[in-house]
C-alpha cells in the first residue's frame, strides 16, 4: 500500500489514470465517476481529505473552464506577483512559469488558470508538483495541444532543462 497524503498526488494519480485521454470535458467525466474511482484511490493509500480537495479542485477547474472569468491581458503587460502569490509558488516557479510565457507554451489565460488553481492548494509547491498542475490545467483547455504535449516533455525528460 503506497501512502499519500498530498492533494497534489491524488491529482498526478487521477491525471495519469482517468485525465490522460484527449477528452476536453474529462474532468466532469472524472467528478461524477467520483463514486467509482473514490474506492479506488483509498486503497491506494489516499486519505478521504485529500481525495475530496483533489475532486473539488477539479470541479472548480471545470466551472473556471466553462465560466472564461480571466480576461487576457495584453502582450506587453508584465505579472506582478502578491506576497501570497510569491509565498505558495516560489522565486524558482515564478522563473519557470515566466519561461514557459516567454517562450509561447503558456498564455496569459492559461497563466492566470495555473496561478488560481495552485493558490486553491493553499500549499507551496515544488517544482515538479508545479509542472503536474501546468499539465492539468493545460489538459482542459481547448487548443493547448502543443503546449501540453510540450509540458509532458518537461516531465518525462529528466534530459531537459530551462534558464532559470
Amino acid at each position: 500500500m503506497i501512502v499519500k497524503q498530498s492533494v497534489v498526488d491524488v491529482l498526478m494519480f487521477l491525471f495519469e489514470r482517468y485525465l490522460g485521454d484527449d477528452d476536453i470535458n474529462e474532468t466532469v467525466r472524472v467528478s461524477v465517476e467520483r463514486e467509482r474511482i473514490q474506492p479506488r484511490l483509498e486503497e491506494m493509500g489516499f486519505h478521504n481529505h485529500e481525495i475530496n480537495m483533489a475532486f473539488d479542485w477539479l470541479d472548480d477547474l471545470a466551472d473556471l473552464q466553462d465560466d472564461r472569468q480571466f480576461v487576457p491581458v495584453k502582450p506587453t503587460s508584465t505579472r506582478i506577483y502578491s506576497d501570497q502569490e510569491k509565498k505558495l509558488i516560489g522565486l524558482e516557479n515564478i522563473g519557470f512559469l515566466l519561461f514557459l510565457e516567454q517562450s509561447g507554451i503558456l498564455s496569459a489565460e492559461t497563466r492566470e488558470l495555473i496561478l488560481d488553481r495552485v493558490i486553491a492548494l493553499g500549499q507551496p509547491l515544488d517544482p515538479e508538483q508545479l509542472k503536474w498542475i501546468i499539465m492539468i490545467v493545460l489538459h482542459t483547455q481547448p487548443g493547448e495541444e502543443n503546449a501540453l504535449a510540450l509540458m509532458e516533455d518537461f516531465i518525462y525528460d529528466e534530459s531537459l532543462d530551462y534558464i532559470q
